[in-house]
């Protein structure tokens, strides 16, 4: 009788108690083992971590409303309330996404998905993001998008616009959020695990050249905006694009593209089984000549050979790039000469300008995840080469063989970073916490800059040879302290050395400077399907090392005023982001941006000099529609005011700056027997000169893509640039400059770069 009175209880409870389990998988169907499972009921928690089949159980759990948390790094976190019943089993089936700033090593064409495509999209919000501007466009967006130069796969990213003001191997010119950010400044680019932008280039600090993209092989581009992110550092402070490439294709391919203008590119990719991974092999070929009365000549070569072993949590890759190209170039060319008939709007006043340019690179990536902890270790070396030959003054500074110049550049860039995640629960709050450092070397053998008439060297204004390193500390915490209330505190260290020798002994130098950010971010919700974000952080540009050590300019030999190494940004923002609606992504933003310095690129001296302080404002809204499993719209809208602080007689406005960027797509996916899509693309008029007189014209383009597929291995591709033909600048300059026969103090006058005619391509696209 004792032993049946002593067994009531646990009979008794065994009756009131249930049983929750479950199946955790990603978006692509793969199973996620080591899963933390978390249900709170009234009286207890119950924890568990899912095997190696993605499954886990809870028995013995208390009836009534019980809430499963299940959180993964790298992940969204799922979160619903359940009924359980008594002797009942209660099956949850999860599906986990990709956060949009995850660490992904081994990627695929669906390793990312935008979360409006989702079949739940409610449940995979929270901790998908924790600012407005983050975000990521994916394989599927970008596979049936016109694109008529490799660059403008950014253009993808909201807001941002790429341009042209030279030959077609040369770097984009870049605007986002108010800045005209040259070749790259302020905005941080990688591509497949190593980092394009140059420090202290032979053409602009931050260069960032990505004619050596692959959109075929592009499997997502994880992007963020604003000075916010503990991560990012170095030319940051605007935004940054971390482009990846797939390990694995779907299909091998062979890809032939004719078109006019002497346009003609061959691709092949492969990606066959090697031992326990995937080798994947691609070949670029490709020529140019452009509508220019003086062809660009253009021809290049690039090509891939990747490694890779395992998946989107654990695995590792080996890469190795090489690029190289030889152009010739039509800059911007003054309005008068054209006016004038002196030559045809799409003429060149030098018609020897040109340029080469190649690119050698070996990274390695590492992902080890485990339950509560994920570790990534990237590293690489990267060899760099670039010759320029430009005349933008064309007989200013010399009357009778001219102002063409040559800028080289010869580098060696190396490095790395190690980035350790957690999760931890403190207080029974849980904690996602990161901590990292990164190191990056700039041997820079040769950065020169020489006077040259038609190509040939007669001078040379300045060469150096540049030693720099960054070691960089970050780190970061982001805490549940409600159901509703993330914040996430962060701090970034940079600690920058620098040494130029120069063949000016007074322009030779050393230092070492460093510099603290805080970031700290709140993210308020999710309510029915909606989120607010709030932000702000200090971020910082870099200097070209050659400014904080010259005191000599060396074509006048008048003194100079040296530069800050690092100056410092400041950055805040308020944002909202709902998937209320299904099949809608919509985000909108209000930020603000201040340097205490801009750059202004000193031809004549060959580096960027800092001028005065400037602030940014503006407002973002930003937009993706999946009204039919193959149809999507997407829409983005950008505002933004720019102005230098303070009064000067010179006036605040900031050349070049953007007050506003437009840009729509429809798209058919490729998953439709006949797909395509048309996308426009507008962006306003820009101030050319300080005081506001001179203003350029805004820009709007048309483009498009027609396909079909005639079977499964084979489809045809018409795509269609400037369809209506607008003539229209790429980039307007306001500058002085002097033709034969003009007064020797030159003229004033806005110099233009046309955008390209109405252009047509054939591709055709054979899968294997």
């Amino acid at each position: 009788m004792a032993l049946c009175f002593g067994l009531y209880p646990v009979v008794a409870f065994g009756q009131h108690a249930g049983t929750v389990m479950g199946h955790v998988i990603d978006d692509t169907g793969g199973v996620l083992p080591g899963v933390s499972v978390i249900l709170d009921t009234d009286t207890e928690q119950f924890t568990a971590v899912t095997d190696e089949t993605g499954q886990f159980r809870l028995e013995s759990v208390p009836t009534g409303t019980a809430e499963l948390v299940v959180r993964l790094i790298n992940f969204s976190t799922f979160r619903s309330e359940l009924q359980v019943v008594s002797n009942d089993t209660v099956t949850v089936n999860i599906s986990l996404t990709l956060g949009m700033t995850a660490d992904v090593v081994v990627t695929g064409n669906l390793t990312f998905r935008n979360i409006a495509d989702l079949e739940n999209p409610r449940e995979n919000l929270v901790g998908i993001a924790t600012s407005a501007s983050v975000g990521v466009i994916t394989a599927e967006q970008l596979a049936a998008r016109p694109i008529m130069r490799p660059g403008e796969v950014l253009e993808a990213v909201p807001g941002f616009i790429t341009s042209q003001h030279s030959g077609e191997g040369k770097a984009n010119q870049y605007y986002l959020r108010g800045f005209n950010l040259d070749h790259g400044s302020d905005f941080a680019t990688t591509l497949a695990g190593t980092p394009m932008n140059e420090s202290s280039g032979a053409h602009a600090h931050g260069y960032s050249d990505v004619n050596l993209l692959i959109p075929e092989l592009v499997s997502s581009v994880q992007y963020t905006k604003g000075p916010y992110f503990a991560e990012h550092g170095d030319f940051a402070a605007a935004g940054s694009a971390t482009i990846n490439y797939v390990t694995v294709l779907d299909q091998p391919l062979v890809s032939v593209s004719v078109g006019e203008h002497g346009w003609g590119r061959i691709f092949g990719a492969a990606s066959p089984k090697v031992g326990s991974g995937n080798m994947l092999v691609a070949l670029e070929l490709g020529k140019n000549n452009g509508p220019w009365t003086v062809p660009d000549d253009m021809r290049k070569i690039n090509g891939i050979v990747r490694y890779s072993q395992g998946d989107q949590r654990n695995g590792f890759s080996i890469t190795a790039m090489g690029y190289s190209a030889n152009w010739h170039s039509t800059d911007q060319v003054p309005q008068r000469a054209i006016t004038q008939g002196l030559i045809p709007r799409l003429g060149a006043i030098d018609q020897t300008d040109a340029g080469r340019s190649s690119r050698y690179s070996l990274a390695f990536d590492f992902l080890d995840s485990h339950q509560n902890h994920a570790t990534r270790i990237t590293a690489y070396t990267i060899r760099g080469g670039l010759n320029l030959f430009q005349n933008f003054t064309y007989f200013l500074n010399n009357p009778v063989n001219g102002d063409q110049v040559e800028q080289e550049g010869r580098r060696w860039t190396s490095g790395g970073k190690v980035t350790h995640r957690r999760l931890n629960r403190i207080f029974n709050r849980s904690i996602e916490s990161a901590i990292g450092v990164s190191l990056r070397n700039d041997s820079i053998g040769t950065v020169g800059l020489y006077n040259t008439v038609q190509r040939r060297r007669t001078n040379t204004i300045r060469k150096d040879v540049i030693g720099e390193t960054t070691v960089s500390l970050f780190g970061q915490a982001e805490i549940e302290w409600a159901r509703k209330l993330r914040m996430t505190f962060g701090v970034r260290s940079d600690l920058y050395r620098y040494d130029v020798t120069a063949i000016n002994p007074f322009n030779t130098g050393r230092g070492t400077t460093g510099i603290v950010s805080p970031k700290v971010t709140a993210v308020i919700g999710p309510w029915g399907g909606s989120e607010i974000y709030l932000n702000y952080g200090a971020g910082f540009h870099s200097n070209d090392a050659r400014g904080a050590t010259t005191t000599i300019n060396p074509v006048s030999g008048e003194a100079m005023v040296q530069d800050d190494p690092l100056v410092p940004a400041r950055g805040a923002e308020v944002g909202f982001r709902t998937i209320a609606v299904p099949g809608l992504q919509s985000t909108i933003a209000a930020w603000y941006l201040g340097f205490d310095s801009e750059l202004v690129f000193v031809g004549d001296s060959g580096i960027a000099e800092a001028s005065r302080p400037s602030r940014r404002y503006g407002v973002e809204w930003t937009n993706y529609l999946k009204l039919k499993p193959w149809l999507t719209v997407d829409l983005d809208m950008s505002f933004s005011h720019a102005e230098f602080t303070g009064n000067s007689p010179d006036g605040n406005y900031i050349p070049g700056a953007l007050d506003r960027v437009v840009a729509g797509t429809i798209t058919v996916t490729p998953a439709k027997r006949v797909f395509g899509s048309v996308r426009m693309r507008h962006f306003g008029p820009r101030p050319l000169i300080e005081d506001g007189s001179f203003y350029s014209r805004s820009t709007t383009i048309w483009n498009g893509e027609l396909g079909w597929t005639i079977y499964d291995q084979l489809n045809i591709v018409l795509e269609g640039f400037n369809l209506f033909n607008s003539t229209v600048s790429d980039i307007d300059y306001y500058y002085t400059s002097r033709l034969l026969g003009e007064p020797a103090e030159g003229v004033d006058d806005i110099h233009l770069h046309p955008s390209l005619p109405r252009t047509v391509r054939l591709q055709f696209n054979v899968l294997f």
